[in-house]
């Protein structure tokens, strides 16, 4: 979800570097004087230094979340986290990825493949943070994942519209899936008009309680759990009103047009005779395409 203003700055930023690396430009002397680190400690901070973890209180997914807000360029919270990492450095939280289902599942391996795909939905580091941070973090994350879940396909976007190539995705050797993902066309949120989303959270449960309390209707629990709508546990004349009423939304919302994004796609199993089985299926199922290597195209 991005700001109908951060599209309009987009829109019209020309600088020949990623908005993400101008937000830390942005940042750099703020943070130095909150933290009051002098220019030889910052140029002393050592990769091998930091610390990863996963976390799962509140209190921390809320931490990370607020670190994401600050340094993330799209500066909010992804719909539907799962998965929530910090690495830190002498207690101080450097960089931060979140993961969450994906836009849309798919059938990239086939399938079942919703049951083993996670999107790399956020993630950031701060301006002090050493050159391979982002690299050295987010391998650390697909391999936490992979170890302590069931997931093995993970995915991450590059956004061209803010001259991004999918620099650590490369480094790290994802398959580039091309450059035709993400639609086309955005629409003004039509709760928050400051808010721009995608056509698919006008079918996400948040959005649905929405629509129950514009039509006075009184929401039931059992309706959704965590993730998504429990469309056998409702009355059908409801559901069709909801439906009826979600699609009419959809249409009468304001469009915003917007670039497609690079898509990457990383496989990875807890062995090595695991990965060669996934990564074999995975090219047997899918086009790679060459690494693009312009900014903004």
């Amino acid at each position: 979800m991005a700001t109908v203003d951060l599209l309009e700055r987009i829109e019209s930023y020309d600088k020949p570097w990623c908005y993400q690396y101008d937000r830390k430009l942005q940042l750099y002397n703020v943070e130095k004087e909150r933290l009051g680190w002098t220019d030889e400690e910052i140029e002393n901070i050592n990769l091998n230094d930091f610390v990863f973890e996963y976390v799962d209180s509140k209190k921390d997914k809320q931490e990370v979340g607020e670190f994401v807000k600050k340094f993330e360029w799209l500066g909010t919270i992804p719909n539907y986290p799962t998965h929530w990492f910090r690495g830190t450095y002498k207690g101080e939280m450097m960089c931060a990825v979140i993961m969450s289902m994906p836009n849309s599942f798919s059938k990239i391996m086939g399938e079942g493949s919703d049951k083993i795909e996670r999107l790399v939905a956020r993630g950031c580091s701060h301006p002090f943070c050493p050159k391979n941070i982002g690299s050295k973090f987010l391998s650390w994350c697909c391999k936490w994942m992979v170890n302590n879940t069931q997931y093995r396909v993970f995915y991450g976007y590059s956004d061209s519209a803010a001259k991004e190539l999918g620099t650590i995705y490369q480094s790290l050797n994802w398959f580039f899936l091309g450059h035709n993902s993400g639609g086309t066309v955005k629409c003004i949120n039509p709760y928050d008009s400051t808010k721009v989303v995608s056509d698919r959270i006008f079918r996400c449960r948040s959005f649905y309680k929405h629509y129950a309390k514009d039509l006075g209707i009184e929401w039931q629990k059992n309706w959704n759990d965590d993730t998504k709508m429990l469309w056998e546990n409702m009355p059908d004349d409801i559901e069709k009103k909801l439906r009826d009423y979600s699609k009419e939304m959809f249409a009468k919302a304001e469009k915003i047009k917007v670039k497609p994004k690079g898509k990457y796609a990383f496989v990875l199993g807890r062995n090595k005779k695991e990965t060669r089985q996934l990564r074999k299926k995975f090219l047997e199922l899918n086009k790679i395409y060459e690494y693009p290597k312009e900014r903004g195209k």
